[in-house]
């Protein structure tokens, strides 16, 4: 069984449930919430009071075969310098709802059907079909990119591990420009593991802390939320790093891994309409889709793409897949590897 973790708030009454169970505040009124959520009673002010609800980690989220280890408890350091109770999740690096699709058209008559998408944060998402190869040039202003064999029509395709080695990174070796990059699953066995140390509890930070180049947090199906792809670097090399339907593609240092959220991931149904969660943020925040039962974003979103309500406290709703992103920054404090000494 998990161990509840200590919160120590000064001048608060906290009201928590668990299965079965509901507990009261000081003056033994029954108070009922969503379980797996803490309800923080500021009682300091008897003519004012306020409600907050902070949504703990649910580690019962996580899709069968998305982890490859029972999930521990240990304690961590924040960004901020305190120490926390944190989850270490270890996830098997491959979606478990899914099998990986196409990545790269085979010739210049491919359609959409045998090929993945590609987007470069210009806020336009392309099927990679023949068309699309033959359009680069257009598209991109530059008469250097051809990704194709005039006299057979095929399209070039890193497939072999040495070309995928060679291709998929910034500094994209010479032989494998202008090609459309694609990495097989099997050359990193399957998938890729990762281990992720989160706050159990989130807790907000002072100030919002800057994404960078840091992975974002870890999908409820068992893949890594990575950081922006480098776009700039990949274009200048004429390649194109390409991303199955589902917003991911592959590589030998990370495997299996999203560049953003394309609908694959949303696992977790809301029961009230609101749009499906997908993951947890580093910050132990949830992250839910971009559109509701609707197709409507929400309007009160803050810079880091989060709002609260009632029911799942601050979280956040993830970007159009077209923006090569999935937050804007973090709203709560992160836990710190044994490597670092300040925020990431």
């Amino acid at each position: 069984m998990l161990k509840p973790i200590p919160h120590l708030l000064k001048a608060l009454t906290v009201c928590f449930i668990t299965i079965g169970l509901v507990a009261c505040n000081s003056d033994s009124e029954e108070t009922i919430i969503e379980e797996d959520s803490i309800v923080v009673d500021d009682s300091s002010s008897d003519s004012d009071t306020t409600t907050e609800t902070i949504v703990e980690v649910d580690p019962f989220n996580f899709e069968s075969g998305a982890l490859v280890s029972s999930i521990t408890t240990e304690t961590c350091t924040l960004s901020n310098g305190d120490e926390a109770s944190c989850y270490r999740i270890d996830i098997a690096g491959a979606p478990s709802n899914y099998e990986i699709s196409s990545f790269c058209p085979k010739n210049i008559t491919s359609t959409a059907d045998e090929a993945g998408i590609w987007f470069d944060g210009s806020g336009e998402v392309y099927d990679i079909t023949g068309d699309f190869i033959l359009s680069l040039p257009t598209l991109y202003n530059d008469s250097n990119w051809k990704l194709y064999d005039e006299s057979t029509g095929l399209v070039n395709i890193t497939d072999t591990e040495e070309s995928c080695e060679g291709a998929a990174r910034p500094d994209v070796e010479e032989q494998y420009q202008n090609h459309c990059v694609e990495c097989s699953i099997d050359y990193v066995n399957g998938g890729i593991s990762a281990s992720f140390l989160i706050p159990i509890t989130p807790i907000a930070a002072a100030q919002t802390i800057n994404v960078g180049r840091v992975n974002i947090g870890l999908a409820l199906n068992g893949v890594e939320l990575a950081a922006p792809a480098p776009v700039d670097a990949i274009l200048s090399a004429y390649t194109i790093a390409a991303f199955d339907d589902c917003a991911g593609h592959i590589n030998l240092n990370e495997g299996y891994h999203y560049h953003g959220e394309a609908g694959c991931s949303q696992t977790q149904i809301q029961s009230d309409g609101h749009s499906a969660m997908m993951g947890y943020a580093l910050d132990g925040y949830g992250i839910f889709g971009m559109l509701d039962d609707t197709n409507t974003e929400p309007t009160d979103l803050d810079s880091c793409r989060g709002h609260t309500d009632e029911t799942r406290g601050y979280h956040y709703h993830a970007a159009s897949v077209s923006e090569n992103m999935f937050i804007g920054c973090f709203r709560g404090e992160i836990a710190l590897t044994e490597d670092e000494t300040g925020p990431r």
